[in-house]
C-alpha cells in the first residue's frame, strides 16, 4: 500500500531522484525515509512560531510526525485536539501547562529528551521560555485543534487569563 500523503519536503526529493535513476519508483510502507534537519521545509505559523510535516499529512487519517520550532518567549494560547498527541523535546526547554490559565508561572519546564503524552480533548498550552525549543509530535490523524480563547490568537506571549 503506497503512503496517502507525502510532505512538500519528500515529494521534492522523489521528482529529485524521478530524474536521477528512470528506473525509481514510489516508497511504499516497506521503505525507509529519511529526512535530514536541512532538508525540512518550515512553515510559518504565526508570532515566529514554525511548522514542519515530517512524515504524513496532519490533515488526513493515518500517522503524521510534525516538528513545531517556537522562538523564545512564544507559547500556543490553551487548546485541545481530537486525537491523541506524543511530543518529544527535541531542543530547548519546552513549558508546558495542562489547563487553560495560560500562566507561564504554572508550566512545567521539560529539557530535550524529555516526553509528554497529550490525552484527546486535554487542554493545555505550551511553548517556549528564553531560549526557544523545538518539539515532534506523533499522532493519528485528521488532527484537529480547538483554541479556547480565539480572540487570544493560537499564539503569543503567554499571560494568566484567569
Amino acid at each position: 500500500m503506497l503512503m496517502k500523503s507525502i510532505s512538500g519536503f519528500f515529494t521534492f526529493c522523489l521528482a529529485a531522484l524521478l530524474i536521477a535513476s528512470p528506473s525509481w519508483s514510489a516508497p511504499s510502507e516497506k521503505d525507509f525515509i529519511v529526512a535530514l534537519p536541512e532538508n525540512i521545509v518550515w512553515k510559518d505559523a504565526g508570532k515566529g512560531v514554525k511548522i514542519a510535516v515530517v512524515y504524513g499529512d496532519p490533515s488526513k487519517a493515518g500517522q503524521y510526525v510534525i516538528r513545531a520550532h517556537f522562538p523564545p518567549g512564544v507559547m500556543s494560547s490553551p487548546h485541545f485536539h481530537a486525537e491523541d498527541r506524543h511530543v518529544t523535546v527535541i531542543q530547548g526547554t519546552w513549558f508546558a501547562g495542562k489547563d487553560e490559565s495560560w500562566d507561564p508561572t504554572a508550566t512545567q519546564p521539560l529539557r530535550a529528551g524529555s516526553y509528554m503524552f497529550h490525552p484527546a480533548g486535554g487542554v493545555h498550552y505550551d511553548g517556549a521560555g528564553e531560549e526557544g525549543a523545538i518539539v515532534q509530535i506523533v499522532g493519528m490523524g485528521p488532527s484537529k485543534t480547538t483554541f479556547l480563547f480565539p480572540k487570544e490568537g493560537d499564539f503569543g506571549k503567554p499571560r494568566k487569563l484567569n
